[in-house]
């Protein structure tokens, strides 16, 4: 994926701009990692989808939480409703309403996690077309996409 992105520095700083402030974040990377298979799913990006998936779990994500969070679900509601919304954000082209944003706050997310939950989901966009449109080979171990 970093060999297609180099093709444009700009856009490779750009990708790797946004990977930095990310892991800066408050949402930590377990859940950055859980909403990433979530929209790789979606997009049906499998190199997203191997590669978050391991990366994952070397945040302290379980298999099975993985799993979960590639089908949009978790067993913990702050995830589930992070996930939820970053689907619905991906699906609906971002046309969420005031109620799925009070959602995010219900489950204890502040405006900032709320922008932080928006940047990963557009930053999975970004990887996902990349390796989609540019079909780039998977070098990570294979998950079956849901």
């Amino acid at each position: 994926m970093f060999k297609a992105v180099a093709n444009s520095p700009a856009a490779l700083q750009s990708m790797w701009a946004g990977f930095g402030a990310l892991a800066g974040g408050t949402l930590g990377a377990k859940l950055g990692e859980q909403i990433a298979v979530a929209i790789a799913n979606r997009n049906r990006c499998e190199y997203c989808l191997a590669a978050h998936t391991v990366l994952g779990q070397n945040a302290g994500a379980s298999v099975d939480e993985m799993t979960a969070a590639q089908a949009g679900h978790s067993d913990d509601a702050r995830t589930a409703a992070a996930l939820t919304f970053a689907l619905k954000v991906v699906e609906q082209r971002a046309q969420v309403s005031d109620a799925d944003v009070a959602q995010l706050r219900a489950a204890g997310f502040d405006d900032g996690q709320i922008v932080e939950i928006l940047a990963h989901v557009a930053l999975n966009l970004f990887t996902n077309y990349i390796n989609v449109a540019l079909d780039v080979p998977v070098d990570f171990p294979k998950v079956a996409l849901k």
